[in-house]
């Protein structure tokens, strides 16, 4: 079997619609396209348009996804032996007409599948041409809209029509710049004889991780009358030592062969264990097919008990605790995502102590690096199918899509040790309960067949090992409110957009799947792209960076009596940021503080798609926000807060480890200038993957001066919470209560911080002194005579004493009002 890419050659054209004047330039001759890639990037490597992130240039190129656009390209072809010639596309985005030589080979309407072409005769010697011409989505959708019928979904655009990215028509966090293009691989694929069409490995079965059931699916050349069903061939399946056989005729469509690798090793989530992955080798004589896989079983608890119904994921026979985020496309021009720039991705979230990224259903299925990164580093991955916050119509039209696209990638993802659940999609159910959606609906359909009925179908019949839940959130009872709290799995979204973040202690959710608090991204990033004179949160250069309906007065309403109202642009955007960590970081010490009624989180969001004010813990172009460096602490593996309770205060210390936590906690109430005014020992042993609850002595819980005192639980094994009896406002703060210096290091840079007094959440801001500048640590907060080192990497040349400067460390304490 051999496979041509066809990524080489390719010209745009633009074929029909409105084109402003000032961009005239981009009908008048086709110009050099890249594949797989999308016009937008095309036009902006011909120059022909600017960066659509930068300013309002999204508006100026809305034109750009309602017009028709043709890529061609001429490629010469000899014969190669093969027998078969199939076009194998990976990805068209979306609405697509493909033809070879001038004759139509297909059409597509789905973003999300793969396509093939039986090439036979039109595949010829010398040279061919294949073409392929893309109508506007917009255009598509609406006309789909008008037949199908209106249903209700989010924003403007009707994306409930089309099998497209829903993101990709613009969110609250994402700009409307919808794609057309070829996104993914196309090629020719030639075969003879046979073909491993599908290759599916079920690991898991029966509960034993160690067994695979290895489903094959096979094509077979045609032969004449007299070879027709001749002979027989060996099918063998190879993993991990473990070896089976057996006999397929010609003609056979599928074939399973079940092994038990009894010498494998399991894979297992990070902070639980090794991810130990292993080939496997399937061949049918001299064709072969292979994947990567490792060996874990997955169960999912959600049966009714005392509380109300957990959502409790187990990994080889172990509860594992979810610390976990939500994952959006990593750009909005999919194709410009390498392997490198989602390895940063993975980074950030195992550097942050998560374990879980939920790919989210407005967006897409990701690509084999992204989960080949997962099964890598031991990252479980939770798989929406894509329906995210609409109704959805059940016509035939679009049932036979989802089904189609349904089969391929759960086919596909089949076997990835990392992928543990599938979920039928995002805020549907809640929508239809909820969102007055009923009203308008009529009786039409609205999404409930593919989330009862095809998907679960599907899995079982795919994916049988793997959980599956209709949606997200969802109470797995048909009697029970989506998104009851105590039941299944909650999102929680009154906090931000209309209550403090003090509320979140009024939840006791037994697992959140979507919960978060929006703030700028680095200063660097922000003000590469917004270039308002002079800079204003409410610009209108900004306000295309603000996505969320009245995002920037949730952001000032939201800083409550948390965070004094800032006086500049600078502490506007300091003061966002913070808040934004804080919030987060609010909610997940109340969550972790309930184990084991609560089994885990998964904010919103680790990543962003584009520069933008948003819910992200690393801004688009990767710099890691306060928010980033909250949820390091807050998703530690030892974890140790301090939380109000019925009667006073307490410590709760989770051990998310495998090893007893035995330490000397004390407990002391100290003044900001390092005056301790009580103190108190305790002895705590906490067991593997346990909590436990202390009480704080009145002695330590009771200010003397509640604007000059915070509590301190200090464990001997270095753990740390802290508790103060007023808000920042309230607090006296110094605002540069500490000492620092800098110097120069042959890896970069080092600033040590020196605390004359308390210095409440302090930050450097190195990315103002250079936009490539990254910190290894942030939101520190030191006690009197306390010192911390923070390493910077930066360009060499750069004066260190710069990264001291005011503007550039920051801290709670310089956004108090003055004292007088």
């Amino acid at each position: 079997m051999t496979f041509h890419a066809l990524h080489s050659g390719w010209h745009l054209t633009h074929v029909a619609g409105d084109v402003p004047e000032t961009f005239a330039e981009t009908t008048r001759s086709s110009i050099p396209a890249t594949v797989p890639g999308v016009v937008h990037t095309d036009l902006l490597a011909a120059g022909l348009i600017p960066d659509p992130y930068i300013d309002d240039n999204e508006s100026a190129l809305a034109w750009i996804g309602h017009s028709d656009w043709a890529y061609e390209t001429t490629f010469a072809w000899s014969d190669d032996g093969e027998a078969i010639h199939d076009l194998v596309a990976h990805g068209l985005d979306t609405v697509a007409r493909v033809s070879l030589n001038g004759r139509e080979l297909g059409r597509t309407v789905n973003q999300h599948r793969t396509y093939r072409w039986r090439l036979g005769a039109l595949l010829r010697e010398g040279d061919n041409v294949l073409r392929v011409e893309f109508s506007s989505p917009i255009a598509y959708a609406r006309e789909r809209e008008a037949v199908l019928g209106e249903r209700p979904h989010s924003y403007v655009h009707p994306f409930n029509t089309i099998r497209k990215s829903a993101c990709n028509f613009g969110w609250d966090w994402g700009p409307a710049v919808v794609t057309a293009g070829i996104w993914r691989d196309i090629g020719i694929e030639g075969w003879s004889d046979v073909r491993i069409a599908a290759l599916r490995p079920v690991i898991g079965v029966d509960d034993d991780p160690r067994r695979v059931d290895v489903h094959v699916e096979l094509e077979w050349q045609a032969l004449d009358a007299d070879a027709a069903g001749t002979g027989a061939r060996e099918i063998v399946a190879e993993v991990a030592g473990a070896r089976a056989a057996a006999s397929v005729a010609h003609g056979d469509a599928r074939a399973t062969l079940s092994l038990r690798a009894a010498d494998a090793e399991l894979w297992w989530p990070c902070g639980y264990g090794d991810q130990p992955l292993y080939d496997l080798r399937v061949a049918v004589g001299e064709v072969e097919a292979g994947r990567r896989i490792g060996f874990r079983s997955v169960r999912l608890d959600v049966e009714a008990d005392e509380d109300g119904s957990p959502f409790a994921l187990a990994v080889n026979g172990r509860p594992v605790y979810i610390k976990g985020a939500n994952w959006i496309p990593e750009d909005t021009f999919f194709p410009r995502v390498t392997r490198e720039r989602l390895a940063e991705r993975f980074d950030d979230a195992v550097d942050a102590n998560m374990n879980l990224l939920r790919v989210w259903g407005g967006g897409i299925y990701e690509s084999e690096d992204f989960y080949d990164l997962a099964d890598e580093r031991g990252i479980l991955v939770w798989q929406d199918f894509l329906l995210a916050c609409a109704a959805y119509s059940e016509d035939a039209e679009l049932w036979d899509e989802f089904a189609a696209e349904a089969r391929d990638n759960v086919a596909r993802l089949t076997g990835r040790a990392s992928l543990v659940i599938w979920n039928g999609g995002n805020e549907n159910i809640w929508g239809w309960v909820d969102w007055k959606w009923r009203p308008r609906l009529r009786g039409a359909t609205w999404g409930d067949g593919y989330y009862q009925r095809l998907f679960p179908e599907i899995v079982a019949e795919l994916a049988p090992t793997t959980p599956y839940s209709p949606g997200s959130p969802y109470g797995f009872s048909s009697y029970v409110h989506p998104n009851d709290p105590a039941h299944g799995t909650t999102h929680i979204w009154d906090v931000w957009n209309q209550v403090d973040y003090d509320v979140y202690r009024t939840y006791r959710p037994r697992f959140v799947s979507e919960f978060g608090f929006q703030g700028p991204p680095a200063w660097s990033t922000l003000f590469s792209v917004v270039h308002d004179e002079p800079a204003d949160p409410y610009g209108p250069l900004m306000l295309v960076h603000q996505k969320a309906q009245d995002g920037n007065g949730k952001l000032e309403r939201g800083l409550g009596a948390h965070i004094a109202a800032p006086r500049s642009i600078e502490d506007w955007h300091w003061a966002t940021q913070l808040n934004q960590a804080r919030a987060v970081r609010f909610g997940i010490e109340h969550f972790r503080s309930l184990h084991p009624l609560n089994q885990g989180a998964i904010v919103w969001q680790l990543n962003d798609c584009w520069p933008v004010i948003s819910w992200a813990a690393v801004d688009g172009h990767g710099h890691r926000k306060p928010l980033w460096h909250a949820l390091r602490a807050v998703y530690a593996d030892r974890f140790v807060t301090i939380q109000p309770r019925e009667r006073g205060l307490a410590v709760v210390l989770h051990n998310d480890t495998d090893a007893v936590w035995d330490a000397a906690l004390s407990l002391r109430r100290i003044g900001f200038e390092g005056a301790v005014s009580a103190d108190e020992p305790v002895t705590v042993s906490i067991a593997p993957r346990q909590a436990v609850t202390v009480p704080v002595p009145d002695t330590v819980a009771t200010a003397s001066d509640p604007a000059r005192e915070l509590i301190a639980a200090e464990l001997s094994t270095e753990e740390r919470a802290l508790w103060y009896f007023a808000e920042d406002p309230m607090l006296a703060l110094e605002p540069d209560g500490f000492e620092a210096s800098a110097v120069a290091t042959d890896a970069g840079y080092e600033v040590r911080m020196t605390a004359r007094s308390l210095v409440k959440d302090l930050v450097l801001q190195v990315d103002r002194i250079d936009a490539t500048a990254r910190v290894d640590r942030g939101l520190v907060t030191l006690l009197p005579g306390e010192s911390e080192t923070f390493t910077i990497t930066a360009p060499a040349g750069i004066d260190p004493h710069v990264f001291t400067a005011p503007g550039i460390i920051r801290s709670a304490g310089d956004l108090n009002p003055v004292r007088v």
